[in-house]
């Protein structure tokens, strides 16, 4: 961590990050068609997003900026591997880290880990299934499609919203703040799959507005002092490997995490690795 990366990160100590996600909320969903037009051809012209993938590439037919954040793809856009026991990239992004979890913890970068517990919001037993499982954390840029798909099937088991901070999920803040993603606020999605319990968990970020699943709608906000959570054992809703299960309304990074030793990585699939949704990252030993 350099002294250029701490001047860089530290204001975001004191700016009111909630409030602000608010106001860019109001911005992103405004349905004023300069505004939101201005909008959309910013992001175009700065990050390069890639309007050909999308099912609607006429700007117009996006009633507000999130609508076009949140767009859908192109049918067959994104092709989920059909390789037995294949894990696939949940989203499009970039491999910020994956490993295995080493004595309950996670790394994060260089000189920075942070505790699996503290992860899933201070749940000790939660924390036991994965203390020594494996994990890999994705980043979305804003020029990445921003819809989450599972990695595997799985039965849908619970869900905790655990209230945090919005710093910034990129990768100067992510050098530079310990323990970022067990301190932003997240949405914990826990599963069963055939081989055993595994997890998305989508974290939140400076003007990421809101997160929301498909089961659940919109999660936050609100924003909450308290974690929730909700039990989904009676339900037996499975989601299939690659079917849509949420959504950033702006921004953010997703973990996945698996217990034990359920999964291995591709030995290509490390830090820095751009990923497409449906890829094949790793796979689910017998």
């Amino acid at each position: 961590m350099t002294f250029k990366e701490i001047f860089k990160v530290l204001p975001q100590y004191l700016l009111p990050q909630h409030l602000l996600s608010a106001w860019m909320s109001k911005l992103t969903h405004s349905e004023i068609p300069a505004l939101k037009n201005c909008l959309i051809k910013t992001v175009i012209r700065i990050y390069g997003a890639d309007l050909s993938e999308a099912k609607h590439q006429d700007l117009t037919a996006y009633p507000s900026f999130n609508d076009f954040f949140t767009r859908e793809l192109e049918q067959n856009a994104r092709p989920i591997s059909n390789i037995e026991n294949a894990i696939v990239s949940p989203a499009d992004g970039v491999v910020s880290q994956a490993g295995s979890i080493s004595g309950g913890r996670i790394f994060q970068a260089k000189n920075h880990d942070y505790s699996i517990v503290e992860l899933l919001g201070g749940d000790e037993n939660l924390g036991k299934t994965f203390e020594n499982g494996s994990f890999a954390t994705i980043y979305l840029s804003p020029k990445d499609y921003h819809r989450l798909h599972m990695p595997v099937s799985g039965v849908l088991k619970q869900m905790l919203h655990i209230p945090g901070k919005l710093f910034s999920v990129n990768q100067t803040t992510v050098n530079a703040v310990p323990g970022l993603f067990a301190r932003n606020e997240r949405v914990v999605c826990i599963f069963e799959s055939q081989s055993g319990p595994f997890a998305m968990i989508l974290i939140g970020a400076i003007f990421v507005s809101s997160i929301e699943t498909i089961w659940h709608g919109v999660v936050t906000p609100p924003s909450v002092l308290t974690p929730r959570s909700w039990s989904y054992h009676d339900t037996a809703l499975k989601l299939e490997k690659g079917l849509e299960m949420g959504r950033f309304n702006m921004g953010s990074t997703v973990i996945v995490l698996f217990a034990g030793d359920q999964s291995q990585w591709n030995e290509t699939f490390k830090a820095g690795l751009p990923i497409k949704l449906g890829e094949m990252i790793g796979y689910l030993q017998d």
